[in-house]
């Protein structure tokens, strides 16, 4: 297991929960990775959080059989995902009020079909949860042999906000 930075600002932390909250209602963030010739290769993605029952979680992902996004993962692993909830620009006080949170984990492909199907449903249904199940797998078998489903497995999460969130929070 590695030892992450704690991070430097303690009053601008947020909570486990706050985190795992951020990650349910957000629908896109950036996944970064180990990419070509040592550059950072970062992909915007939509994806679903999966909350485990042991306290830890996982984000789900669809993408193609191949390319940067799948020959980096291969290569290396080891991920972070920035998911951006708030980002309010207040000119007049030369500052944003932010609030973001950056899972750290490792990927994987989902290779058995059985739990990649589970995957692809609940993709699914987080983006498109008033379809029919009949809707819902006539969409799935149209790209079902091309499709690929991966998966981070969380093992850290690190929240932060602006520092006047907080204070409004307090009040």
């Amino acid at each position: 297991m590695t030892d992450f930075r704690p991070m430097r600002r303690k009053r601008q932390q947020l909570s486990a929960e706050a985190c795992a909250e951020i990650l349910q209602r957000n629908t896109a963030g950036t996944l970064a990775l180990l990419g070509d010739e040592g550059y950072p290769y970062a992909v915007p993605l939509s994806y679903v959080y999966v909350e485990d029952g042991d306290g830890t979680g996982r984000l789900i992902f669809h993408s193609a059989r191949s390319g940067h996004k799948i020959d980096a993962i291969l290569r290396e692993p080891k991920a972070s995902f920035c998911v951006i909830d708030q980002d309010a620009i207040a000119p007049e006080e030369y500052t944003t009020y932010f609030r973001s949170v950056i899972a750290f984990g490792h990927m994987r492909v989902i290779d058995d079909e059985t739990e990649k199907r589970t995957a692809i449903e609940l993709l699914a249904r987080r983006y498109a949860p008033e379809a029919t199940p009949e809707r819902e797998a006539e969409e799935i078998e149209k790209d079902w042999r091309i499709l690929t489903m991966l998966e981070m497995q969380i093992e850290h999460l690190s929240g932060k906000e602006a520092i006047e969130l907080v204070h409004a929070r307090q009040e």
